[in-house]
Formats: C-alpha cells, sequence, structure tokens
C-alpha cells in the first residue's frame, strides 16, 4: 500500500506476526529515515511490532533536504497553530491507513516523536476519540496549551523525556507540560536525562522501550 506520508517501513522478522504499530515522528528538518534508527534498536525487543517512519508533509523552510510538521519561521501563534491542525489532519489520515492495512486498533499504536515529532504527536494523540495505546515525546513541548486544553478528547497515557542541558528547547518545558496533562487528568510520566543536550542517547531509548512494552 502506498500511505499518504512517504514512510520508512521497518517490518518485524517474516515469521512475526504484525499485532502492533510504532509510528515515529522526526524533528524539524530532519526525515523518516533519521529517526528509523530508534526503531532498529526497539525490534527485537518489540517482535510483532511495525515501525512506520513517515516524513513530514512539507518541505523544511531551512533545510531543503528536511522536512517539517509545520512552518516554525513565524512568531504569530494562531499562525502556527493553524499550519499545526493541517498537520494532524494529515498524520490523523495516516494512521487510519496504517489501521486499515494491518488490521490495528489504536490501543494497538503507539506515537512517538522528536522535538517538532514530539509537539505534534502531543496534538494528534490527544485529539483523536479513541486513545492510544501511549504517546513518547523525545525534547518536545506544548504547541499551544491554551489551544490543546479546548480539544483534548482522548486519555492517552504519556511519557516525555528530555535532556538537561537541551539549549533548542529547554527543559522547562517538561515540567510545563506535566503541570498541564496533571491539571487534565492525564497520566503523564517524565524523565530528565543528565548530561543530554537536544538528543536521543542510550539512556532515553532505553526509558522510552520499557515504557512502549508495558502499553503494547
Amino acid at each position: 500500500m502506498t500511505f499518504c506520508l512517504n514512510t520508512t517501513i521497518i517490518k518485524p522478522d517474516q515469521s512475526n506476526e504484525i499485532k502492533n504499530a510504532v509510528i515515529l515522528l522526526h524533528g524539524y528538518g530532519s526525515d523518516g529515515k533519521d529517526i528509523s534508527l530508534l526503531a532498529l534498536n526497539w525490534k527485537r525487543y518489540l517482535k510483532n511490532t511495525i515501525f512506520l517512519c513517515p516524513n513530514g508533509h512539507e518541505k523544511c523552510q531551512i533545510n531543503p533536504n528536511g522536512y517539517q510538521w509545520f512552518d516554525l519561521n513565524s512568531e504569530d501563534q494562531d499562525y502556527i497553530n493553524k499550519q499545526a491542525i493541517k498537520s494532524e489532519e494529515k498524520i490523523k489520515k495516516f494512521i487510519k491507513e496504517i489501521k486499515n492495512e494491518y488490521n490495528l486498533n489504536n490501543s494497538n499504536i503507539c506515537l512517538s516523536g522528536f522535538s517538532q515529532g514530539c509537539m505534534i504527536s502531543l496534538n494528534v494523540g490527544l485529539t483523536l476519540q479513541e486513545s492510544l495505546s501511549c504517546i513518547v515525546g523525545f525534547s518536545g513541548k506544548i504547541i499551544d496549551k491554551n489551544d490543546l486544553s479546548k480539544r483534548i478528547l482522548s486519555k492517552t497515557d504519556i511519557l516525555l523525556i528530555h535532556g538537561e542541558l537541551d539549549a533548542v528547547v529547554a527543559p522547562s518545558n517538561l515540567l510545563e507540560a506535566k503541570d498541564f496533562f496533571i491539571r487534565n487528568k492525564l497520566n503523564i510520566d517524565t524523565k530528565i536525562i543528565k548530561n543530554c543536550d537536544h538528543s536521543i542517547p542510550v539512556e532515553a531509548s532505553s526509558c522510552a522501550l520499557s515504557f512502549i512494552k508495558e502499553h503494547l
């Protein structure tokens, strides 16, 4: 099948039936192939899982070799929200395609992302009618708390991981998100990685894998 987003796909070994899916959304200016490296590490521990790593639906404004989920070259929050919703709609269509292709339910799907991919994962996962198995976000934040608070429909469990030395997306965003999700009665786990910048080190990958294994 051809999905609505160009996707790097890592399937389980042929002897293993596909029972679950992990969708990995890359960061700003990157692509699905780059973040698929996480899937290569997780594959042997999630034997019945297919990993789908789509490219963003737009070419990146500052890196034409990469992609973006929404435009960041604006300080107009309303504009950013509108661009993010366009991306949400595209990813929700992508999720429907995955469910139909592999005969899965929302409860069989984990949505994960890095940086901008984390931001859009939170918006998508929490505005679906039916909860996913979990959302795992690395080095991200909530795009707009006022906007998201009006649109939350599901109660998907969340794990947020952040490097304490992140100079791209400040780690304080994790604490703000945690407070927001607690106030909205969502289950939220968090992990600060010491001596870590804007990246996904082994400790973060292992922490995420453990959380996903508990939920799938």
